[in-house]
């Protein structure tokens, strides 16, 4: 049936077709018209279709053909320059540069940056400031850096008047002088002395002359004064205080006095602390222990552990800045001065009252006996003049940089101050010395066209950073948004104090850089030293299976990269050996860091200096070259979880009293731990075949410590923004981990107001709770939408 319904339904069709045929040709008597039979219609029909099919064929296979060679001999996209830009991107580092980077540096040239830089005196706000400013940005254009600038700020800096000279007197009870401390520092070699040289002082100490008796505080810790206080029942309120150098930071020394009543401050340097040697008399200039002229200068104020201008706290100051009145400004509200120990023995050997505890008994030669005081013998007392003046000047930072191939948005931060209160020999043109090198190897070999990296790297001379890290706050202040969104990690070398082992100071997710660093960098070749500056190190400053890292307080320029933007940061220095235990190198801060000592006594050779160099260079490379940034969570999962630990020890049983539980913290802290371990298997096992992808990966690792930042900031601190490093609020320069809640729980039940502070540590473990989870969320799989909706 179905073979009849077709054959009937073509023979119809075709019927009605030869109707139509036979209509048209009627008229056409020429014409003979012959229907053909069934079978025969089916071959023709069958072979004009092959026909058409076949042309149809040929013609868009022609018209494909034509169009794939066209749009080839167009495009090309194998070797487009999209396609080139698209290669490039992916490409990893060049390991050969690390080689040429690392054999470049020179000891001999940075030995030579050093007697340059040391040649004057160059304290911030001088002719010589601007001079060496100027000096380094020269040099930068000189070494092929492709760009290099001078950033000006107009800051509050403080001096000493030479004519009018600050002292410490002894007074007899008539009024009349006993003793008179010296206002300078005795010349041992030549060179000591400049005309430029200033006289030993303590930046921003309040203008005045006190008198009153004397009481010795030891080193003017928060520990100490409450001894004093509680226990040996020697009230401070209205006296004059004298008290070591070393422990914590100047600063806090004269904060405690003033907050104890104390009405002025003397400071000197221990030979127990700066000339720790069996024989006192082997001092400079012959070794590098302090003699009892030398005086170390120093700054008594870094605002919030951040520093800064103090007229123009979180904002630059430029000239148009809105500035707060000085009087309105926590600045020292007593006298302050400091001097040798040779001057501090005739104070000491003064005073009465109860001999110190053992522990706080000094070394200076030919005084047995610490006493406490208050007051001196014979009813003598003591008088303290200071003359210093503030005053509005400018200082210069120097920024340059080496633009980046790849990602010249992406900046690598390497920092160093470059302003001194006398010579600075140490501190800081050794550092400024080592980064001049780093530059003039750098530029070498970009100038050559041999590399670029892939990041930029910016280099940066500070200014008026022993005032109170001034530059570096006033540059991240004004270019906030900029660093806060663009900047890799800083990189930071004050000084190098020392030539027994390497140290290094870090946000945690920087340890495998610097580790693998000091690994590829052979140390100073001398005996006790092994092959590498990662081996002595783990050698000689040991922690557990790996070198000692520490937490980063303040004191230098990367506490405002950290405290204020989150911005992952590292200081490093070849340092003394900490069993001399001594608070810094003898000499720190004194008329006596000359390039005689550094030349002649601490680093003959420059091989320290040389090791620095190499590890802050190697690292800078490898953060401005690596594909994948080399940050790793999993060393900062394993910090805090010692940190938390920690806290637990300290605070728990207090803390449960009062219904207050660690549980939050530990939900987020494994929530972040078990990120931590899927983003590092996710990196390992990323075939990284897409630049946008290699891009969302650096960002994660780049905005860790971001993570760890509260807008609000610390209780009572508002500035300091890093939820879990920030310096210690009684010692600045100690990195204290969670320092919320260190603060709040500090002195707790001596609150005015207990319970309301009770109620700040609830908030604040809050706080860290949610910070914590912050951190997690940031490093989880972008594309999952449990980066913001996560199920609960």
């Amino acid at each position: 049936m179905e073979d009849n319904y077709h054959k009937l339904e073509v023979d119809g069709d075709f019927q009605s077709l030869k109707s139509t045929h036979n209509h048209n040709q009627a008229n056409d008597t020429d014409s003979q018209v012959q229907i053909l039979g069934g079978s025969q219609r089916d071959k023709m029909g069958s072979r004009t279709t092959l026909i058409i099919v076949a042309v149809v064929t040929a013609v868009l296979g022609i018209t494909l053909g034509v169009l794939i060679g066209w749009f080839s001999s167009q495009a090309q996209f194998p070797d487009s320059e999209a396609y080139k830009i698209w290669l490039k991107a992916l490409e990893g580092e060049d390991e050969a540069i690390r080689e040429m980077i690392l054999e470049e540096l020179n000891a001999d040239v940075i030995k030579e940056n050093l007697r340059t830089l040391t040649a004057k005196p160059h304290l911030a706000g001088t002719p010589a400031d601007k001079e060496n400013a100027e000096y380094v940005k020269d040099k930068w254009d000189e070494h092929g850096l492709d760009s290099a600038r001078i950033v000006p700020y107009n800051v509050l800096l403080s001096y000493p008047l030479k004519e009018k000279p600050n002292f410490v007197y002894i007074l007899n009870p008539n009024g009349t002088e006993f003793y008179k401390s010296d206002p300078e520092e005795k010349d041992l070699d030549d060179g000591d002395k400049h005309p430029d040289t200033v006289p030993p002082f303590n930046a921003y100490a309040a203008e005045g002359t006190v008198e009153g008796d004397l009481v010795y505080v030891n080193y003017g810790r928060i520990e100490d004064f409450q001894k004093l206080d509680e226990e040996l029942k020697v009230n401070v309120t209205g006296k004059i205080c004298i008290a070591r150098y070393g422990k914590i930071f100047r600063g806090d020394k004269a904060k405690h006095a003033q907050q104890y009543g104390a009405v002025g401050l003397v400071i000197y340097s221990d030979p127990a602390d700066y000339a720790a040697d069996d024989n006192t008399a082997d001092v400079y200039p012959h070794t590098w222990w302090l003699p009892g002229s030398g005086v170390q200068r120093g700054s008594l104020y870094i605002k919030q552990g951040l520093g800064g201008d103090p007229l123009t706290p979180a904002y630059p100051s430029s000239e148009n800045a809105y500035r707060y009145p000085e009087s309105s400004v926590d600045l020292p509200k007593i006298p302050v001065q400091p001097i040798g120990y040779e001057n501090a023995k005739h104070f000491l050997e003064q005073l009465d009252g109860d001999r110190a505890p053992d522990e706080w008994q000094g070394n200076i030669d030919g005084l047995a006996n610490y006493n406490l005081g208050p007051g001196l013998l014979d009813g003598r007392t003591v008088k303290l003049e200071v003359n210093n003046i503030r005053e509005r000047k400018w200082t210069y930072n120097v920024i340059g940089m080496i633009r980046g191939s790849q990602e010249p948005d992406r900046y690598v931060i390497l920092g160093n101050h470059r302003d001194a209160w006398v010579f600075g020999a140490v501190d800081p043109s050794s550092g400024t010395a080592v980064m001049l090198e780093i530059t003039r190897a750098m530029g070498k070999l970009v100038k050559s066209g041999k590399w670029r990296p892939r990041r930029s790297i910016v280099f940066c001379s500070w200014a008026a950073e022993e005032y109170s890290l001034i530059g570096s706050t006033e540059w991240v202040e004004e270019f906030s948004k900029n660093l806060g969104s663009r900047a890799v990690a800083y990189l930071n070398v004050d000084n190098i104090p020392g030539n027994y082992t390497f140290r290094a100071k870090a946000t945690p997710n920087l340890l495998q850089t610097i580790f693998e660093a000091t690994k590829y960098v052979r140390d100073a070749p001398f005996p006790g030293h092994s092959e590498t500056v990662y081996d002595t190190w783990l050698k000689r400053n040991p922690d557990g299976d790996q070198p000692k890292v520490s937490n980063l307080g303040s004191g230098s320029d990367y506490a405002s990269f950290l405290g204020q933007l989150g911005i992952s940061a590292v200081d490093l220095r070849y340092t003394f050996d900490s069993d001399l235990n001594i608070s810094s190198y003898p000499l720190y801060h004194s008329m006596y860091e000359t390039f005689h000592l550094v030349s002649e006594i601490m680093d003959r050779s420059f091989e320290y200096h040389l090791a620095v160099a190499r590890v802050w260079a190697e690292m800078s490379r490898n953060l401005a070259d690596s594909l994948i940034l080399p940050f790793d969570c999993r060393d900062y999962t394993a910090n805090l979880e010692k940190s938390i630990a920690a806290l637990k020890e300290d605070y728990q049983q207090k803390m449960n009293e009062h219904d207050i539980t660690f549980d939050a913290i530990d939900s987020a802290f494994g929530n972040l731990t078990s990120e931590a371990v899927e983003f590092h298997e996710r990196i390992a096992n990323s075939p990284l075949n897409d630049p946008f992808y290699v891009r969302r990966i650096n960002d994660q690792l780049m905005y860790v410590d971001r993570a760890f930042t509260d807008p609000l900031g610390l209780p009572d601190r508002q500035l300091q923004r890093h939820v879990a490093f920030a310096p210690s609020s009684r010692d600045a320069y100690f990195g204290e981990a969670f320092p919320g809640i260190a603060d709040l729980m500090f002195e707790i039940d001596k609150s005015p107001d207990p319970a309301a502070q009770w109620e700040r540590v609830r908030e604040h473990m809050s706080v860290i709770a949610f910070t914590i989870q912050s951190v997690a969320t940031t490093i989880k799989d972008a594309e999952s939408i449990d980066t913001l909706a996560p199920q609960r």
